[in-house]
């Protein structure tokens, strides 16, 4: 199925990997998919919090446009700058946890 944020990209002679941005396009985390079937990658698409659409061209909920906002639980925890410029504190992180 469709989902937002999420494209496929056909290599031929190279190994299935999911391959996850930054907004900025900076490679984040490479997951190979060798091992998975169809079903354990829908799933792992979905853990990972991309929205799943209806229809390609369905339009996707306000909340949405930037998902995945799910921290990487492989990755190592970083200051996310906040509106203002500063960042957040861990207590802020800790109280709304999808910043």
């Amino acid at each position: 199925p469709p989902s937002h944020n999420l494209e496929m990209k056909h290599l031929p002679g190279a190994d299935p990997e999911l391959v996850l941005l930054s907004h900025r396009y900076e490679e984040l985390e490479r997951i190979p998919l060798s091992d998975m079937t169809r079903e354990e990658i829908n799933q792992l698409v979905q853990e990972l919090g991309f929205y799943r659409k209806e229809t390609p061209d369905a339009p996707v909920p306000e909340e949405f446009q930037f998902a995945p906002a799910k921290p990487l639980p492989t990755l190592l925890p970083h200051k996310a700058p906040a509106a203002d410029g500063k960042s957040l504190s861990e207590q802020d992180k800790k109280e709304h946890p999808d910043l």
